[in-house]
């Protein structure tokens, strides 16, 4: 079998890394979705309802993350306007948010109140890191899956096994890549996601201390496959 490529790699990882810090989020920071923020509504209405912790948090996720992801846009434009290597760059302040992050995590942690300053602080600064990768993965991986929000991703490998099993001419002769390269996305978010849990509750908030390796290693990815990247 042939090597997987960098090509290949990098959204697989980037994926792996979202799994991880939305799950190790969710759980350190009462209920705080920091890759999947729309998910917010829904534990900000569970936490309204049942008196819980970190309403707060979850009514900020969405608006911070907005802001980050036009900042983002801005950024990129302005530094590929002057020759400096956009994706790179971005790459670079997503793992200093989450080395950030990991800082703020291990030294206010654990939070038992979601709506400390503390627990907000970290829980904006982790959401931020991940708008960073949302547009980052938009606007530079547009042909790969995405990598935070496996939803739409799952309806797609759903509709590609239906057309498959009808056999509906080119649709499910064109399909079979896709449908591997989607479900392997999938699959990898599902480790990433269940890898936190498991460190999370072997190690406690020391969990967050992976994150800015796996993105320190996304970058190293981007450096190896640059000389045949386009954007």
């Amino acid at each position: 079998m042939a090597a997987l490529q960098p090509r290949a790699t990098l959204p697989l990882l980037l994926s792996l890394n979202a799994g991880y810090v939305d799950t190790a989020g969710f759980l350190a920071l009462q209920g705080l979705f920091t890759a999947h923020v729309t998910g917010n509504f829904v534990t900000l209405g569970a936490s309204l309802a049942l008196g819980t912790s970190g309403a707060i948090a979850k009514l900020l996720a969405l608006p911070v993350f907005c802001a980050v992801v036009i900042a983002v846009r801005l950024l990129g434009t302005f530094l590929a306007n002057r020759g400096i290597r956009a994706f790179e760059s971005l790459l670079a302040l997503e793992v200093l948010l989450l080395t950030g992050g990991a800082v703020l995590a291990i030294r206010f942690g654990p939070f038992h109140d979601g709506d400390s300053w503390q627990a907000i602080l970290t829980g904006m600064v982790l959401v931020s890191a991940m708008a960073i990768q949302n547009a980052v993965h938009r606007v530079h991986l547009g042909t790969a899956p995405p990598s935070t929000l496996m939803t739409g991703t799952t309806t797609q490998i759903m509709i590609d096994l239906a057309d498959r099993i009808y056999g509906r001419g080119e649709e499910s002769d064109q399909s079979p890549s896709r449908l591997v390269r989607m479900s392997t996305n999938v699959l990898v978010f599902a480790t990433g996601c269940g890898a936190a849990a498991l460190l999370y509750a072997r190690f406690g908030i020391w969990c967050f201390v992976l994150p800015p390796i796996i993105g320190f290693f996304s970058i190293i990815i981007r450096l190896l496959e640059r000389p045949r990247a386009s954007s």
